[in-house]
């Protein structure tokens, strides 16, 4: 009987497509059409915390520490805790935690926000990836540093975020 099964095919590598991301300010804007000040807040957790919609819901308020401007994820992906530093632009919606609406709820009402000001919509994740870039390449923060913040056990998955935005390269090229 001949072997059907295709080692080689098994060993294709699949392409590499570079995470979609958004701007600070693209964030800017769609938090204005956001109604909901929970909904805004995590939107902000998610960018500037670098965290996960399942963590933003799962947040407490006995998870922040003010004085020491931290928070404290619990349990998060692979049942890992983290401590990660509170962004200035967070303090002020930290009054909203916990959440009163779910993950789901939080996905709908971002695919609403980002149809209106992007004309399309897109993944919550998304906000996660972009926080990540931002660090990386806007705040210029060492890939070990957002590597903690993001909980990634491998830099390696940090380092994929690295990438440049053409419009910053084009900056740089021609001294903008």
């Amino acid at each position: 009987m001949k072997n059907r099964y295709n080692a080689r095919a098994e060993n294709k590598r699949r392409a590499f497509v570079l995470p979609d991301t958004i701007t600070e300010e693209e964030l800017v804007e769609i938090l204005k059409v956001t109604k909901q000040a929970h909904h805004r807040t995590a939107f902000i957790l998610g960018f500037y915390q670098c965290m996960r919609v399942s963590e933003i819901v799962n947040l407490k308020v006995e998870d922040i520490d003010r004085s020491q401007k931290l928070l404290y994820i619990k349990q998060a992906k692979g049942h890992k805790d983290r401590h990660i530093p509170i962004a200035p632009e967070t303090m002020k919606y930290l009054k909203n935690i916990p959440m009163t609406c779910g993950i789901r709820a939080l996905q709908v009402a971002w695919h609403r926000s980002t149809k209106k000001v992007l004309g399309h919509t897109l993944n919550f994740h998304l906000l996660r990836h972009s926080a990540i870039s931002f660090y990386l390449t806007k705040k210029k923060w060492d890939v070990t540093f957002v590597q903690r913040m993001a909980g990634h056990s491998n830099i390696a998955t940090t380092q994929i975020y690295a990438h440049i935005n053409p419009t910053d390269l084009v900056e740089r090229m021609w001294g903008k």
